[in-house]
């Protein structure tokens, strides 16, 4: 695909998700920024067709869960970044049924500190899931 294609091809799956964002609560942005780590300016660059920054594929999950998507609208977006991004679409994991926790944890003033938290608590909590599903089994 050439560069100019494939920045149309961005903007067409960023236009998607910044209506779907526009459709939800005020304090979307903010929700996902927490949820991704990241500070909301972040958030703004990869979520605005306006920036040619691409969505990296790692953080489409977070989205999808955070932003609420309807069935339709899921399908419409990953088709588009499919499309820019071929073969580049992770697993989203739907097929066990997730819900949403919000903890309260310290801010340690520190971006990577916060973020190594809340990376080790996201770990502690796929690890614990796992030994679950293998004691069901």
């Amino acid at each position: 695909m050439a560069r100019e294609d494939t920045e149309d091809a961005i903007i067409a799956y960023k236009s998607i998700l910044a209506q779907i964002i526009d459709n939800r609560p005020s304090g979307t942005r903010q929700r996902l920024a927490t949820a991704l780590g990241k500070h909301r300016s972040f958030v703004t660059q990869i979520t605005s067709p306006t920036y040619a920054t691409p969505l990296p594929a790692r953080h489409l999950a977070t989205i999808v869960r955070v932003c609420h998507f309807s069935a339709s609208e899921e399908e419409r977006f990953l088709e588009a970044y499919q499309a820019a991004h071929p073969g580049k679409l992770p697993d989203l994991g739907h097929s066990e049924k997730l819900r949403y926790l919000s903890l309260m944890v310290p801010d340690f003033g520190d971006d990577r500190k916060n973020r190594l938290l809340e990376e080790a608590i996201s770990d502690l909590v796929q690890k614990i899931v796992a030994i679950s599903a293998r004691n069901d089994e």
